[in-house]
């Protein structure tokens, strides 16, 4: 229990985190937030990382000079489509065993949600999961699993993961450092979280409704 209230407190405070460990370890840190951004996005176990909220405040310490944003952009950009590149080859790998409960670390209803935003979106949930956390982490997973061409995906993963960092680098680099948002920095990361959250909660309730529907027809 202590781990969840230490890392629920480090997404909330990662401004004040992310001050610690620039000051700490300075050039290590472009390492930190590329292993970060490659875990989230490369292991269907990790999807509890912020990836959002670590990149648009990384971005607030780019513009103070804290960080070199080309170099930050051009890292995290790399640590993104090579995370869904991994994860992608881990689905191929492991298969439609990810369906049947028989791997315990694969959450099932999180599978299903994922299943349902690419019933809805097709194959450009590639790109627009990037948006969206934990559909983020499982749809290259997902895609690989159901064996999604590997250069149909590629391509949009590429789109997606340099549009993806770009949008909160950017976000973070001009709006990070306004007063009001120095000053509410937590409620700032709460509403990215809620906001990105959005989309997954709709296609989870869509998806549970579906299920319904075809349980009471049979």
């Amino acid at each position: 229990m202590d781990w969840i209230l230490k890392a629920v407190d480090f997404v909330l405070h990662v401004d004040v985190y992310l001050e610690q460990i620039i000051s700490n370890y300075g050039g290590w840190t472009y390492g930190l937030l590329f292993l970060v951004v490659f875990m989230e996005t490369g292991f269907v176990v990790t999807p509890f990382l912020p990836g959002d909220s670590l990149i648009f405040a990384a971005s607030t310490f780019a513009a103070r000079g804290a960080l070199n944003p080309w170099l930050m952009f051009g890292l995290l950009a790399f640590a993104a489509v090579l995370g869904d590149s991994a994860n992608y080859w881990i689905g191929r790998r492991i298969g439609k065993r990810a369906y049947t409960g028989e791997i315990k670390w694969i959450r099932k209803e999180y599978m299903e949600r994922t299943h349902a935003f690419f019933e809805k979106h097709g194959g450009k949930t590639i790109f627009l999961a990037r948006f969206v956390p934990i559909i983020r982490t499982f749809a290259p997973f997902v895609a690989g699993v159901s064996r999604m061409s590997y250069g149909f995906f590629f391509r949009w993963n590429i789109i997606g993961g340099i549009t993806w960092v770009a949008t909160f680098t950017l976000l973070g680099y001009f709006f990070g450092n306004i007063p009001f948002v120095q000053k509410n920095f937590e409620l700032v990361i709460i509403a990215i979280i809620l906001i990105s959250l959005v989309p997954a909660v709709v296609e989870g309730i869509k998806a549970k409704r579906g299920l319904s529907a075809k349980a009471s027809e049979q």
